[in-house]
């Protein structure tokens, strides 16, 4: 049974108990560090409160089904990862996203070198990466190129200055082709 010890653990060392003991007290714990922000992702994509916390809870008993037997290295990223697919799905199945839609998700880049190697990326090369980066970094690239937000909307919504926001979008894109070119 998880304690008020366990808490204060990091994410791997719950992930590790998790995995020696098979206590879904210990995933709970996990996973409400981590319910915001898949509420965030499912809404993204949902774009209806209801269906994104049924989403969030569909994805809570995915994970118990899901999670590897061997650590996973960033499960906040592999987290994420399952939100996104999830809901990926779920819009498929009832038809409301396309294929070309979903290609659509895809930046285009300014240069041939940077066009082959996003076009190259699909969105699950992608979004782990972007997962790495900087947190003001993730989410402006985000706002972006997946949101499709001017730059405008981007200091608007996150009281950056426009400067701010043009830096960490180069420097987040500019990461990006690090983590993508060095992944293959």
């Amino acid at each position: 049974m998880a304690s008020n010890e366990h808490t204060n653990l990091s994410d791997e060392a719950l992930l590790l108990a998790y995995q020696r003991q098979k206590d879904n007290a210990l995933l709970g714990i996990l996973l409400q560090r981590y319910t915001l922000l898949l509420l965030g992702v499912a809404m993204k994509y949902m774009k209806d409160k209801t269906n994104a916390q049924d989403a969030v809870q569909q994805v809570f008993l995915k994970t118990i089904t899901h999670l590897p037997a061997e650590p996973v290295q960033n499960f906040k990223g592999w987290l994420y990862i399952l939100m996104r697919n999830h809901c990926l799905q779920i819009l498929r199945d009832k038809q409301y996203l396309t294929e070309d839609s979903i290609l659509e998700l895809t930046p285009i880049a300014e240069d041939d070198r940077d066009e082959r190697i996003w076009k190259e990326a699909t969105l699950e090369k992608i979004e782990p990466a972007i997962a790495q980066l900087e947190e003001q970094q993730r989410v402006c690239i985000t706002l972006f190129y997946l949101q499709k937000k001017s730059y405008k909307q981007i200091t608007d919504g996150t009281g950056y200055s426009f400067e701010q926001v043009k830096s960490y979008i180069q420097n987040g894109k500019r990461n990006l082709k690090i983590l993508l070119t060095k992944k293959g």
